[in-house]
C-alpha cells in the first residue's frame, strides 16, 4: 500500500470528521429543543382551549335560553299587569289575574337569579378561553421566530456541509476504491476515526503505545493497523 495513498486517506478523514461535526451542530441547535418545546406546548395550550371552548359554547347556550325564557316571562308579566291596572275585570278575574302576577313576579324573580348565576359561570370560561387564546398566539410568535432562526442557521451549515463534500471527493481521487472500503466499515466501527498517525510509537487512534516489534510490523503488512484497536496506521 503506497504511503501518500494513506496520507490521503488521513486528509479524507479530517473532513470526514469535519462533516460529521457540521451533521451534529446541525440536529443539536439550541433553537431544536426550544422550537420542540413549543410544538408541544401549542398541542397542550389547543387541547386545553378546545375543552374550554366546549364548556363555553354551552354555557352560553344555556345562558342564551334562560334569558330568552325570562323575556318571554318579563313580556307576559307586563301584559297581565297592564290588564290587572286597567281595572275592566270583575273582582273574581281581578283576584285572579293578581294570583297569576304574584306567580309570573316569583317566576321571573328565580328565572333572574338564575340567569345572573350563569352569568358567574360564563365570564371565567370566557376569560380562560381569551387567555388560552393570548398563550396560543404568543407560543405561535415564538415558534415561528424559532423556526425562522433554525432554517437560517440550517441554510448556512448546509451551505458549509456542501463545500466540504465536495473537497471530499476530490480528496478521494488518489485512493484506490479497495482502501476506501476499508476505510469506510472501519469508520463504522471505530466512531468515525478509522485513520490515525503513528508519532512517538502513539497510535492517533486509541492512543496506546506501539512496541518497536509491533511498529515494524504494522510497517511491512501490506496495510498497516494498530495491533490494539486495528484502525489503519500513517507512519
Amino acid at each position: 500500500m503506497q504511503l501518500t495513498s494513506l496520507a490521503d486517506l488521513l486528509d479524507v478523514q479530517d473532513l470526514d470528521l469535519q462533516i460529521d461535526r457540521l451533521l451534529d451542530q446541525r440536529q443539536s441547535l439550541p433553537e431544536l429543543d426550544a422550537y420542540k418545546a413549543a410544538d408541544e406546548k401549542l398541542t397542550d395550550l389547543g387541547s386545553r382551549h378546545d375543552v374550554a371552548a366546549a364548556e363555553l359554547r354551552q354555557l352560553e347556550l344555556d345562558f342564551d335560553k334562560s334569558n330568552g325564557e325570562l323575556e318571554i316571562l318579563e313580556t307576559k308579566l307586563t301584559e297581565h299587569e297592564t290588564r290587572l291596572f286597567a281595572g275592566s275585570m270583575s273582582a273574581r278575574e281581578t283576584e285572579y289575574m293578581r294570583l297569576e302576577v304574584e306567580s309570573l313576579k316569583g317566576q321571573r324573580d328565580a328565572k333572574e337569579e338564575r340567569v345572573l348565576g350563569m352569568l358567574e359561570s360564563v365570564d371565567p370560561v370566557r376569560q380562560t378561553v381569551a387567555d388560552l387564546d393570548g398563550s396560543i398566539d404568543s407560543t405561535t410568535a415564538e415558534k415561528t421566530s424559532l423556526e425562522g432562526i433554525i432554517k437560517a442557521e440550517w441554510k448556512k451549515i448546509d451551505a458549509e456541509l456542501a463545500r466540504k463534500e465536495e473537497r471530499k471527493k476530490d480528496a478521494l481521487i488518489p485512493v484506490p476504491d479497495d482502501l476506501v472500503e476499508i476505510y469506510e466499515k472501519l469508520r463504522q466501527m471505530k466512531e468515525g476515526v478509522a485513520i490515525g498517525r503513528l508519532e512517538n510509537g502513539v497510535c492517533g487512534g486509541c492512543h496506546m503505545t506501539l512496541s518497536a516489534t509491533e511498529q515494524a510490523e504494522a510497517l511491512d503488512a501490506d496495510l498497516p493497523r494498530c495491533v490494539h484497536c486495528r484502525r489503519i496506521l500513517v507512519f
